[in-house]
């Protein structure tokens, strides 16, 4: 009876062993920037990012990236002039290059009684700057911002044209319902004293390695996904405690949706599980799928908590939307039972600021009636029609045919 316990248990260990492991997407940072210390402010914010990532080194882990979030825009320059806010965005910009870190001044409106200001001053920023990330909060617990909606669609409009595509609208996002101190770019923002900071991962290819095994079984694939998931989430709450303790600052939690990049990718994974191409029949189940693992998870949870399909930056989604698999009006159907909205979605660069105001607003009416964090991340391609083919160069978006504004 023993050994055919220690078979049984070898069996086990070695089927886990087979499963790959993530990286860590990001490790973020929230601070309270006081413009005539931003040095030595970013430099203890490094300090505790560097201590983070050294430590999932030491456990095997591969950082992707390290972030730090100011305070809301608006509050970053109050009492400024333009001209002197512009220089203090410049200054955040180059000590990220410098350093290496992905810097986010957090929502430019978060409110319909915003000043608009904030959002020309952002409009300047992104179309100059190549590292700054910002976003605006179209629905929160208060309702729908449509004021907010239609600074937002200007703005998308003016840096199609006036910024590059590689940043530009890439690093500008609108979130619905989105609550603070999540990991993932662009959508984070925090309102509060600083000094927390939140873990994400990179972890579709965990997914797909668990649909490669329980593809079919909805029961069995939710507990094996929950399994694996936490196997990481549960490494990333140690990290986070140590470096709490350690440093003073507070470990806000883990986000443990599966993000994808490039060749580690969430619709692989999705059609692993459904023997079909992503948008095919199935995939709303797959979805369902990840984000109720997802919520299982069983650690200190911030952020999305659910699914990204974020088309340009998943290297066989770009290829789906050219195939036409892929819609808008599907993205938003799956956003229903996962997340988180419409994410490096493509079109047309001649769509109208009418056209922006009307998706956006489709994004904030669904979160806001279902209480769930979606965001809108559009990318209108300069000079493209519908037919026409995308020529990104980055590393980070990938080619794939534009299709006419729904």
């Amino acid at each position: 009876m023993a050994l055919a316990v220690m078979l049984i248990f070898s069996a086990a260990t070695a089927y886990a062993q087979t499963y790959s492991k993530p990286n860590v997407r990001a490790i973020t940072a929230f601070v309270r920037v006081d413009p005539g210390t931003l040095e030595r402010q970013i430099a203890d914010a490094l300090t505790v990012l560097r201590a983070a990532r050294s430590d999932f080194t030491g456990r095997g882990y591969k950082t992707e990236t390290i972030r730090i979030v100011t305070q809301p825009l608006g509050e970053l320059i109050g009492g400024q002039s333009d001209e002197s806010a512009l220089r203090l965005l410049k200054s955040f910009d180059d000590l990220a290059a410098k350093e290496g870190f992905i810097p986010s001044v957090g929502p430019a409106m978060m409110r319909d009684s915003d000043d608009p200001r904030s959002m020309r001053l952002l409009q300047a920023a992104l179309s100059t700057l190549p590292n700054i990330q910002s976003n605006s909060i179209i629905a929160a617990e208060d309702g729908i911002h449509w004021n907010v909606i239609h600074e937002t669609a200007a703005l998308v409009h003016y840096l199609t044209d006036h910024a590059s595509p590689s940043h530009g609208n890439f690093n500008f996002t609108a979130t619905a319902m989105v609550k603070p101190y999540g990991p993932f770019y662009p959508g984070t923002y925090h309102t509060g004293a600083g000094k927390q900071f939140s873990i994400g991962f990179e972890s579709a290819n965990v997914v797909q390695d668990v649909f490669a095994r329980t593809h079919g079984n909805f029961d069995g694939s939710v507990a094996e996904l929950t399994r694996q998931l936490t196997v990481h989430a549960k490494e990333a709450e140690s990290v986070g405690a140590h470096v709490a303790a350690s440093t003073g600052w507070t470990f806000m939690g883990v986000d443990p949706t599966p993000a994808p990049l490039g060749d580690v990718s969430i619709a692989a994974a999705i059609e692993t599980y459904t023997g079909s191409k992503f948008g095919s029949s199935g995939t709303m189940t797959a979805a369902l799928i990840i984000t109720t693992a997802v919520k299982a998870v069983p650690v200190k949870q911030i952020g999305y908590s659910g699914l990204m399909v974020p088309v340009l930056e998943d290297k066989l989604l770009a290829r789906r939307w050219a195939e036409g698999t892929i819609t808008t009006d599907a993205l938003l159907a799956y956003s229903a039972v996962c997340g988180t909205g419409l994410d490096t979605i493509p079109y047309p660069g001649d769509i109208s600021v009418d056209q922006l105001q009307r998706i956006f607003g489709d994004v904030a009416s669904l979160a806001w009636k279902w209480n769930k964090p979606l965001s809108a991340r559009l990318q209108p391609v300069a000079g493209k029609r519908a037919g026409d083919v995308t020529d990104y160069s980055g590393p980070f978006l990938f080619n794939t045919t534009l299709h006419e504004v729904p």
